[in-house]
């Protein structure tokens, strides 16, 4: 009888997860917008609570938290646009280093595998008339992912307010779910589950800006043309764990090559890279981030591949911070702490000088969010 018990429970958990897989997956258009804007409620919550300390209304508070982080990346978008105009102005130059580099090419493929520029014409002809015309789908393809973002975009502002300004109704809802001797207990979880998400996203947003800065210096150094265009992109394409920061230095090796950069300027770029990485693993994560989303290794990569299983680039991005959200609920359900164990890390006693980095890291963060 026992072992026909274990194998029912083991279906119905099977059952269960695939149902869920299910539903995030179909209802990726409506969850992924509400994940944005709870995360992003959380990070604004304390600017709200400040702001209503001194005295502004509630719903003028939540208002002017939001129209501040609106007003701080439109500032990001304006510098970007700016910079890509300065690039824009360079457009015959860059043009004719493209031409050098193409008819370089065409000379390497005739040279080393005897592919002569007759056949290259030919073959580059046939390639645009296969692709002409699948330009109008790609175009309407592009105006529709605009569209779509600028939709979620506004559906994740009209969330954020709502979560903020109905916290109390919110919070109320969830604690009435529970018994009412576990109601204690389902408030220490929210808090902790808030405090965690607060803790990672403050971090990511102050290292996000030390990159910025140390990229900046890097690239300038270097000689990378719009050194800080390409300093903000590596530093926002962080936001994509693991990924974000091969693909932004990347962006910056190609397009220095297109602008006609030598051995020295990449080796520039590869050193600036090479000296971030070490900086932010060994200096910013422990005294920015910190512990804020206690997840090991193992858990942390098995949940940026299956968030990006499900939604794509949006659902690596909210991975670690859902994560570290969930592995917080599921140490507050008894049923739930192996599960809690399994995504955690093993407590170990920090060293002196891990101790005096999250003492420094704590006072950073003071300093910039109170």
């Amino acid at each position: 009888m026992m072992p026909r018990t274990k194998v029912f429970n083991a279906a119905a958990i099977l059952l269960i997860l695939t149902l869920i897989v299910v539903i995030l997956v179909y209802g990726k258009p409506f969850f992924v917008p509400i994940a944005f804007a709870g995360l992003l409620a959380m990070l604004l919550l304390p600017v709200t609570r400040w702001l209503q300390s001194k005295g502004v209304n509630h719903a003028v508070g939540v208002l002017l938290s939001l129209l501040l982080f609106v007003g701080f990346f439109a500032l990001v978008i304006v510098f970007i646009s700016w910079q890509v105009s300065d690039i824009a102005e360079n457009a015959s130059q860059l043009e004719q280093q493209l031409m050098q580099k193409y008819q370089q090419l065409r000379e390497f493929l005739s040279t080393e595998y005897g592919i002569s520029p007759e056949k290259q014409k030919q073959m580059l002809k046939e390639q645009q008339e296969s692709s002409s015309g699948k330009a109008s789908a790609v175009i309407t393809a592009i105006i529709g992912g605009v569209g779509g973002f600028l939709t979620n975009l506004l559906l994740v502002l009209v969330y954020t307010f709502l979560f903020i300004f109905f916290r109390g109704k919110i919070k109320g809802y969830i604690v009435r779910l529970v018994p009412k001797d576990e109601r204690t207990k389902a408030v220490s979880c929210i808090h902790k589950t808030q405090k965690t998400a607060q803790e990672y996203l403050k971090g990511l947003f102050l290292m996000i800006l030390f990159l910025w800065v140390m990229y900046a210096i890097g690239f300038s150094i270097a000689g990378v043309k719009n050194a800080f265009f390409f300093a903000i992109l590596c530093g926002l394409l962080e936001i994509i764990p693991f990924v974000g920061n091969l693909t932004g230095t990347a962006l910056t090796l190609l397009m220095s090559l297109v602008q006609g950069g030598d051995m020295t300027l990449i080796v520039g770029i590869l050193l600036t890279y090479g000296l971030v990485q070490f900086i932010q693993t060994y200096l910013l994560e422990p005294l920015v981030v910190g512990a804020g989303v206690d997840l090991n290794p193992m858990a942390t990569i098995v949940g940026l591949v299956a968030g990006e299983l499900l939604w794509g680039i949006p659902g690596m991005v909210m991975a670690i911070p859902l994560m570290g959200m969930l592995k917080v609920i599921f140490d507050h359900i008894p049923v739930m702490e192996p599960y809690a164990y399994l995504l955690g890390q093993d407590k170990k006693e920090d060293s002196g000088w891990q101790r005096s980095l999250k003492k420094m890291g704590s006072k950073v963060k003071q300093l910039f969010t109170s």
